[in-house]
Parts: C-alpha cells; sequence; structure tokens
C-alpha cells in the first residue's frame, strides 16, 4: 500500500510526540521526587502524636557521621518546628506526620514534595551539598489558612551548625544577705559527647565557670550559686554562656524591710 509522504511525515510526528507525553509523564512521577504515601515511614495515631518518642520534641538529630534525621509534625496552619537547620554535606532524613487533615512537605527548590497524611509517616531521604535557604510550603488544602502554611529550611556550612540548646530557670527576685540559684539545662543532640564550660556572668563583679560533659542525646544541668552579699541591692543583669549559646535576664536584689519575695 502506497502511503503519502505528507501522511509518512504526520505518522512520525504523532508516534514523537506519544513518547514525549510518556517520556513527560514519567519524568513528572519519578524525577522530581514527587510522592505519594507508602508504608516505608510507618503507621501512627494522630490522637497519640505527643507520646511518640520520635514526635514528642520534634526537630532534628545527629544519627552519625553527616547523617541527621529530621521529625516534623504538621497541623492546621502550622508545622513543628516551623524552620530547621542542618549543615551542608549532610544527609537528612525527614519523617513527616499530620495531627489533624492532609498536608503536604514541599521544599520549594528542591524535589522534596510528599503528601503528609494523619495516621501515616512520610519518610525522605535527602542530600544537602551547599549552603542555602529554601521556603517550606503546604501544596495540599487544608482549610480556610491554607495559602498562610508555611516553613523554613536553612543549610549552613558545617563549622556553623551545632545542636547545643539552653534552658536556664533564675528566680527575678532575691534578699539581700541570701543565696539562690540560677540553673541551667544543656541538651546535646549530637552522636557524640559535649566537653564544655558553662559561664555565668552577673552584675559587674561575679563571674563563675563550670566544666560539663553532656551526654549524645542527653542533658546536663548546671547549678550556679549566687551571693547576694557581694552583689549588694539593685537590679542584676546576668548571662549564661555555653558553647557559643546564650541566655540573659535580670535578679533584683533587695533588703528585707523593702518586703521582697526573695529566696529563704
Amino acid at each position: 500500500m502506497n502511503i503519502h509522504t505528507y501522511e509518512k511525515t504526520w505518522l512520525a510526528v504523532s508516534m514523537v510526540l506519544i513518547v514525549g507525553f510518556i517520556a513527560t509523564v514519567t519524568y513528572g512521577a519519578v524525577g522530581p521526587g514527587i510522592a505519594m504515601i507508602d508504608d516505608d515511614g510507618g503507621s501512627i495515631d494522630p490522637d497519640t502524636i505527643n507520646d511518640d518518642e520520635r514526635f514528642s520534641d520534634p526537630g532534628v538529630t545527629h544519627v552519625g557521621g553527616n547523617e541527621y534525621e529530621a521529625a516534623v509534625v504538621a497541623q492546621a496552619w502550622t508545622y513543628t518546628p516551623s524552620e530547621i537547620t542542618v549543615p551542608a554535606n549532610s544527609t537528612v532524613t525527614f519523617y513527616v506526620t499530620s495531627r489533624d487533615v492532609t498536608h503536604s512537605y514541599t521544599v520549594a527548590g528542591t524535589n522534596m514534595n510528599t503528601m503528609v497524611v494523619p495516621g501515616q509517616i512520610s519518610e525522605m531521604t535527602v542530600e544537602f551539598d551547599e549552603p542555602g535557604e529554601y521556603g517550606i510550603l503546604c501544596n495540599e488544602y487544608c482549610g480556610a489558612y491554607h495559602h498562610t502554611m508555611e516553613g523554613k529550611l536553612n543549610v549552613v556550612p558545617q563549622d556553623e551548625f551545632d545542636l547545643t540548646e539552653l534552658s536556664t530557670e533564675a528566680p527575678g527576685e532575691a534578699q539581700l544577705g541570701n543565696q539562690t540559684t540560677i540553673n541551667t539545662t544543656v541538651s546535646n543532640d549530637m552522636n557524640y559527647d559535649l566537653e564544655t564550660t558553662a559561664t555565668l556572668d552577673i552584675g559587674d563583679q561575679q563571674s563563675l565557670e563550670q566544666d560539663v560533659t553532656v551526654p549524645a542525646h542527653g542533658s546536663e544541668t548546671v547549678e550556679f550559686a549566687v551571693d547576694t552579699t557581694d552583689l549588694g541591692t539593685g537590679d542584676h543583669d546576668w548571662t549564661v554562656t555555653v558553647d557559643g549559646h546564650e541566655e540573659s535576664d535580670t535578679l533584683t536584689v533587695t533588703n528585707a524591710t523593702e518586703g521582697g519575695d526573695g529566696d529563704a
């Protein structure tokens, strides 16, 4: 059968278009890393997320070497934590779950894009080679304020990254002549012990130091005993410094005759 040259041309063009469409759909499903939920991450009861060890205190944890894990909880209309910081030249596995309705966890400018379904844990492993800042957004309509659901991913140089956190408990007021305490809890989410020095600077006269070893994935509390007699009455600014992190506040020392609610 004789086929006209034009028909042969259009037939060839049609075949190319069909192959192109198939390639485009295949790339769209696989290439950018867009993924539906599977069973890799496991399941979880949305009503007991706070009881789960991984999601009770979501955030970044050092696994070992250049490997990290990040636990994230999505709910209308926010992510917890809303901002995540990881080091460059690292591999990070994200575990994301939802507390209420279906969301997505999409990191703009990367191939991270997955649905987040209540009862399921989305698992994604991504390599970050260079420092940069990326926006996090929800691509699944989740209610009236869906458009406000966003977060931020910071990839910083390795020498600027650590997982040390401070939490300080201190009285706001103490009576002259009494001893009071300022307690600082140092948390370490790295996979190795942290050996460092905690320093308390208070007023113009006192500077106290204590060496502390914080176990991997653990915490340690440092207690500073402050002699109010040495400080004298008045307001005294204090700063606790540990491994480059600081917390500050003010201690007011009063005379007993002034009726202050100081420590005994």
